[in-house]
């Protein structure tokens, strides 16, 4: 077995309370705008993201690794637009973002791109998605408050020791 192995083909994010701190069907209110350098909403409150989310995608980037996301929410368009204004969609190569369960984006993932769902590492802070993921064989990691450096170094741990 290769090193290579021993990481994640594709790595998916939840966006809710993983990469950000809000959850963008309720907390905020779209459209969304780039205003002095900053996101905003369309109230003029300024939208932020966890901190260290640009270093983690760029270190996944860096990795060669794939990089995609997978919500639930029913806001796709202010999703899809917080993602654009980021910055972000240099990184992600797959999207799946609507209602639904979370087997269901993964099912599309699989279809979308060939990995087997054990070449798979998902991050989310939803409990039940991570049961959901698990019972498919997609190593997954609980977020408990945003995504950081330090869950996804513990994220790529968990999957090389499973392989």
């Amino acid at each position: 077995m290769t090193s290579k192995d021993k990481i994640p083909k594709l790595v998916v994010f939840d966006l809710d309370y993983t990469l950000w701190p809000f959850w963008v069907d309720t907390h905020v209110t779209p459209p969304f705008r780039k205003s002095n350098g900053k996101v905003v909403d369309s109230r003029g409150a300024t939208i932020k993201f966890y901190p260290e989310v640009p270093q983690i995608l760029q270190k996944l980037s860096d990795m060669n690794i794939t990089i995609g996301v997978a919500s639930r929410t029913s806001e796709i368009a202010g999703a899809e637009q917080l993602c654009e204004l980021f910055g972000w969609n240099k990184y992600f190569t797959y999207k799946e973002i609507y209602p639904g369960c979370k087997v269901a984006h993964f099912n599309q993932f699989k279809k979308k791109t060939g990995f087997e769902f054990h070449d798979m590492l998902f991050f989310d802070d939803e409990s039940r998605n991570i049961t959901d993921l698990t019972k498919i064989n997609v190593t997954s990691i609980l977020v408990k408050n945003g995504m950081t450096l330090k869950v996804l170094d513990e994220g790529l741990e968990v999957f090389a020791k499973k392989k």
